[in-house]
């Protein structure tokens, strides 16, 4: 059964606004991540940058999502070079829309943040893949793997 993901749009670096239904890509790589510039999620931009090439010449475009500010944003992709945009959710618009708000224990307390996860949808909103609870290690490798097989 194919899921797919109601329109939203975002804000995005570089002054644009990204829209899920005017996006031209033959697919498109979602990523969400719970902060800027923490190890984490540093190591996994890092690894989506190096990749980024190998995504490309497949026809996909790759977009992390967070709920920091746009300003925030600019910050880590200019320190980091990425190539890539990145999407400022801060009303939860598009974690709601794939359900990636979770509870985690940070350091013995409760917490609502987003649980890391990868999503691959087509240009209609098509989930093709999905990966909730990701471990960094390897995984945007997996990803890249699976947009192989596309």
């Amino acid at each position: 059964m194919e899921k797919k993901v109601e329109d939203f749009s975002l804000p995005c670096t570089g002054g644009r606004t990204f829209r899920l239904s005017a996006a031209e890509d033959k697919f498109l790589v979602l990523y969400f991540y719970p902060k800027d510039n923490t190890p984490g999620c540093t190591t996994e931009g890092l690894q989506f940058r190096e990749l980024h090439p190998q995504f490309r010449k497949l026809g996909g475009g790759i977009y992390g999502i967070s709920r920091d500010s746009l300003r925030s944003h600019e910050g880590f992709k200019a320190k980091h070079g990425f190539p890539f945009e990145l999407l400022a959710d801060t009303e939860e618009t598009a974690c709601n829309r794939f359900g990636v708000i979770k509870m985690k224990n940070m350091y013995g307390k409760q917490v609502r943040g987003i649980e890391r996860s990868t999503f691959v949808v087509d240009r209609h909103g098509a989930v093709l893949r999905e990966w909730r609870g990701v471990k960094v290690p390897g995984h945007v490798q997996e990803v890249l793997d699976f947009a192989k097989t596309l």
